[in-house]
């Protein structure tokens, strides 16, 4: 899953695809590169100047139809809390909503339901949209995290959207410190053990940051660590940055699991 950002001010250079040219050679590039879905946000995760419903949809509905028209098979994933925007992005082509505020809204999973889309039920410790965790705290982060996003799933599904679009996803950072998106790291498989696909939204993250020492562009090898770790766990999604890199780690995964056979031969050897 490439992150394409239709906004000025996201965390990870921001402003590169706000312009939509450049979205969408972005989109063109990382399609080449491997990925299997694009998720367009218009609202960054951090907090800011206020971005209106309206103004959110202007960034994004155009572009998923501008999407939807070069990539007619690409799966189109938008961010989105809200389901004003959810409906609109939804009658425009998007096939996945990525609720990556756990809930907030709780009108989004019947949008999902009315047009056939999937949705990512997250766990973002009841922390409204665009605020930062502030000493949060968990008896068990990753108990926590089980309770949030199954209790979410079965909303979704109770809402009528079918059960095979439904994604949970730990949602690192969110509502959590370095030590909590470790913490659920290390226990992921007891989310893959629930039977859900589970997405993870690792890329650059602050705690990969803090646990290295390390700036915002140079985070790729500890985003690359946690993401093969990930996939050795089990998670089925991985929301990245850097896509082509993140393929081939992902590749390579499952060359080890013997999931896959090698794409080539090396040195005559099958």
């Amino acid at each position: 899953m490439a992150i394409i950002n239709r906004t000025p001010d996201s965390f990870y250079r921001p402003g590169i695809t706000w312009d939509e040219g450049a979205a969408l050679e972005r989109v063109h590039e990382v399609v080449a590169e491997g990925a299997d879905i694009v998720d367009i946000g218009g609202v960054p995760a951090k907090p800011g100047a206020d971005v209106t419903v309206s103004e959110e949809i202007r960034r994004t509905v155009p572009f998923v139809e501008a999407v939807r028209s070069a990539h007619p098979d690409l799966v189109i994933s938008v961010d989105t809390w809200r389901h004003e925007v959810g409906q609109a992005v939804c009658a425009a082509g998007a096939d996945l909503l990525n609720d990556s505020w756990g809930g907030w809204d709780p009108l989004l999973p019947g949008v999902a339901a009315e047009y056939g889309a999937g949705l990512v039920c997250s766990h973002a410790g009841g922390l409204a949209p665009r605020t930062r965790p502030f000493r949060v705290s968990y008896a068990d982060v990753t108990a926590d995290v089980l309770d949030t996003t199954l209790g979410l799933a079965g909303r979704a599904a109770d809402a009528g959207v079918d059960p095979a679009r439904i994604i949970i996803d730990p949602a690192h950072d969110f509502g959590k410190n370095t030590w909590h998106s470790l913490e659920i790291t290390r226990r992921l498989g007891d989310m893959v053990a629930t039977g859900w696909p589970v997405l993870v939204s690792l890329s650059n993250k602050d705690f990969i940051g803090e646990t290295l020492g390390a700036g915002v562009e140079d985070r790729l090898p500890g985003s690359l660590a946690v993401a093969a770790v990930s996939a050795w766990l089990g998670a089925r999604i991985f929301r990245v940055h850097h896509v082509r890199e993140t393929r081939q780690a992902l590749d390579m995964i499952a060359a080890v699991r013997g999931d896959v056979r090698p794409v080539r031969t090396v040195r005559g050897l099958a």
